[in-house]
């Protein structure tokens, strides 16, 4: 009896042992570097001495550094490392600066422990934090307050140009800008503002686990531009220091060529797992975009992003990969952006109409629009008052002009009816606009008009989109109409009330309709199928309709070139950086076959020859920067999440998430 005892107790002592970090003193967790240069540098990561090593042990990543187990910001399992089972091992992760320190930490994680109750967006479990093994010394950045997450932005005046970053405090910071690197001799001072967690609605916004510091947003306009020159500039102080030297090429009015890059729904990634899925994606759509820019040489262009911008949904620091990872392209040119739903939505949100309550639910994680709101600074004034202590959302509606096309950006998420203030400042814009001066008219906004995708749960607010705004829309000859949300692109006919009318092209009459295109596939990987027979709704044959002339899932943005003769929409895959459809609209609103083939009369020499200069300088770029992009995005990122994909046996869960 007296040597079972000992047995048991020999076993008991046994597991505790296993589990009690005391007497886990030989593992060791070691970094370098443990001061980074910038936001995106990579940290080596080291481990060894781990007893008996499990495919669920786990490195957790935490910033603040002293935060509690459960608020980690993100994790890899380290059987990501070839050497795991040896017990010891290494890995690289680039870090984002998030204006606090980080700290990494191993934990000892077993199945038994699995909690249903706690998982991530895909359903898989999150891991235990039960048996911490290893903590590691604090990492940090030696940049202190140089200002970071720099991006453009257009005003109400063709020539300015805003530019916007962010800092850890909100000490002065300045714009310096010029027309020669080394003489910039033109200053501004920068606004600065930020928001606070009290703002936020609703978890995990204003909860430990998604708030972070978001640092002081500062916001610098350069006044007095020359047309189409390049300016050099540069952000900060001295006493903070500044940002290198980045450049762009200013709007110009006596131009009537334009050049524009539109996509919606792209996201962010990250080099380890978190509480919500992340756009890996989004990586080649910023590096062919990158390579497109890198073509135009000193041609003036512009990004739209048409909702659903970060996918941060409550969780900030995916905020900060966002701008991190876009920095590359929007220091270069203005990056404009419209609303969407994970933006957004929160349930108490002031327009919410009972139709609409299967569209407008939880899909901004309690963000009420406020980063939003402050991160950007769009054309105009448009506003909304929350109804909390949130400030008013910003940015809903505005337009401008590039060239020979005006742009239009509008909300679907507030409201947009008749007699609203949108529907009120839709319809004077659409009305004032000088075609002789820009023939061409583009209105964008998040959620789709038109779509053969199988998205039931928005049919009530497409109806009312049609009542309200395409009438509008015709009326005004809109020459395109573009959409996200659906994470597809989709090319539909000049249409009115679901009915194609005629191209003209062998002659007959015709009617300048609306082309609508939805462009959410730039990142987000949820893919909805599409509208199934009505008589075999669980067949899996999705017959395109009439008005559908193409669609496709593949990953991707949209490029824009237009004269006052033509305006050419075309859509490059991802995969390969290549044209896959392509659509030609004459500034008479007659719409040219999709294929390129067609013209009428000789008409759009200009626009076919712009193109083709476009293309020609892009295949010439190509080589250059095929397969690399820079810094943070592709440098490290890819890397990392190839090291670090965890081995394990969860298996990734779709969700409806649109």
């Amino acid at each position: 009896m007296k040597s079972s005892l000992t047995a048991f107790i020999l076993f008991i002592t046994t597991i505790i042992s296993l589990f009690n970090p005391s007497t886990q003193s030989k593992v060791s967790l070691s970094i370098t570097p443990t001061v980074l240069a910038k936001s995106g540098d990579p940290i080596r990561i080291q481990w060894s001495g781990i007893a008996e090593p499990s495919k669920l042990d786990w490195l957790g990543i935490y910033s603040p550094p002293d935060s509690d187990h459960e608020n980690f910001i993100g994790y890899v399992f380290l059987n990501s490392s070839v050497t795991w089972q040896s017990g010891s091992g290494s890995i690289s992760l680039p870090l984002i600066n998030l204006r606090s320190n980080y700290s990494l930490r191993i934990f000892r994680w077993v199945e038994s422990e699995i909690n249903p109750k706690k998982h991530d967006h895909d359903n898989n479990p999150l891991p235990g934090t039960a048996h911490l093994l290893a903590k590691s010394v604090e990492v940090g950045f030696g940049s202190g307050r140089v200002p970071e997450q720099i991006h453009l932005g257009f005003t109400e005046k063709a020539d300015e140009m805003r530019v916007m970053f962010l800092t850890g405090d909100r000490e002065e910071r300045r714009v310096r800008y010029g027309v020669r690197e080394g003489k910039l001799d033109r200053v501004a001072v920068a606004r600065v503002e930020r928001y606070e967690r009290e703002h936020m609605c609703e978890e995990p916004a204003n909860s430990s686990v998604g708030w972070r510091d978001p640092g002081w947003i500062h916001d610098g306009v350069m006044k007095n531009l020359k047309k189409g020159v390049r300016y050099y500039y540069q952000v900060g102080s001295d006493a903070g220091g500044w940002s290198s030297t980045r450049s762009f090429v200013s709007r110009n009015e006596d131009s009537d060529e334009t050049i524009a890059f539109l996509f919606g729904d792209m996201g962010t990634a990250t080099p380890y797992s978190t509480f919500l899925r992340t756009q890996e994606e989004s990586i080649a759509t910023m590096k062919w975009i990158l390579r497109d820019i890198e073509a135009l040489g000193d041609k003036p262009a512009f990004i739209s992003h048409i909702g659903d911008i970060s996918y941060a949904r409550g969780y900030s620091w995916l905020w900060d990969h966002f701008f991190t990872q876009i920095e590359p392209v929007a220091s270069k040119v203005a990056y404009h952006v419209c609303v969407g739903n994970h933006e957004y939505n929160w349930p108490s949100q002031p327009w919410r109409p009972e139709w609409s309550v299967g569209s407008y639910g939880k899909d901004g994680g309690g963000e009420c629009g406020v980063p939003y709101s402050l991160k950007f600074k769009m054309p105009g004034n448009s506003l909304e008052p929350t109804g909390t202590r949130a400030p008013a959302t910003r940015n809903l509606y505005y337009s401008f002009d590039v060239g020979a096309v005006h742009f239009v950006y509008m909300s679907t998420e507030t409201n947009f009816l008749k007699g609203s203030n949108q529907y009120n400042f839709l319809k004077h814009d659409l009305e004032s606009v000088n075609r002789n001066n820009t023939p061409f008219v583009v209105v964008q906004g998040h959620r789709p008009m038109y779509t053969t995708s199988n998205e039931i749960r928005d049919a009530p607010l497409r109806e009312k989109m049609l009542e309200h705004l395409e009438p509008l829309f015709v009326k005004n000859k809109v020459t395109l109409a573009l959409w996200g949300h659906v994470h597809r692109y989709e090319r539909f006919c000049p249409v009115n009330n679901f009915t194609c009318g005629s191209m003209g092209l062998e002659g007959e009459d015709w009617e300048a309709f609306p082309v609508h295109i939805v462009i959410g596939m730039a990142g987000q990987d949820w893919q909805p199928i599409w509208e199934p027979r009505p008589d075999h709704p669980k067949d899996p044959i999705f017959p395109q309709a009439k008005r559908s002339l193409y669609r496709g899932g593949e990953f991707g943005y949209t490029r824009l070139v237009a004269t006052k003769e033509k305006l050419q929409l075309s859509y490059v895959g991802n995969h390969d950086g290549e044209v896959h459809d392509m659509v030609e609209i004459l500034a008479s609103g007659q719409v040219l076959s999709g294929n390129g083939d067609s013209s009428v009369d000789g008409a759009g020499a200009r626009g076919e020859a712009a193109q083709s200069e476009f293309s020609l300088l892009v295949k010439g770029v190509s080589v250059l920067l095929l397969g690399a992009f820079i810094g943070y995005v592709l440098g490290f990122i890819s890397r990392s999440r190839k090291e670090a994909t965890p081995k394990n046996s969860w298996t990734p869960v779709k969700t409806d998430d649109v």
